[in-house]
C-alpha cells in the first residue's frame, strides 16, 4: 500500500525556507503570493495490513518533530 506523510511547520513557528522560497518568488516578479510555508512529503510503501496506529506511530516517534510540525497521513486510493 502506498502512504503519503504531509509534514508541515504548526502555525506560529517560524519558517525561513518559506519566508526565503517568498522572497524569491518577489525577486522573479510574482505578486499576489501573501505568504509560503514550506514542508515535506515522505513515500512510504507499508504492507497492506500495517495498521492506521502504526503509521501514526511512525510519524509521531520519527517522521515529524511533533514539538514543531504537524502530519497528515495521505493513503493512495
Amino acid at each position: 500500500m502506498k502512504v503519503r506523510v504531509i509534514v508541515t511547520l504548526k502555525n506560529g513557528v517560524l519558517d525561513p525556507q518559506g519566508r526565503a522560497i517568498h522572497h524569491a518568488l518577489e525577486g522573479l516578479g510574482f505578486t499576489g503570493v501573501n505568504d509560503v510555508r514550506a514542508g515535506r512529503v515522505i513515500e512510504l510503501d507499508v504492507a497492506d495490513t500495517t495498521s492506521d496506529a502504526a503509521l501514526d506511530e511512525m510519524c509521531s516517534k520519527l517522521l515529524a518533530n511533533m514539538v514543531i510540525e504537524n502530519y497528515r497521513i495521505e493513503k493512495a486510493a
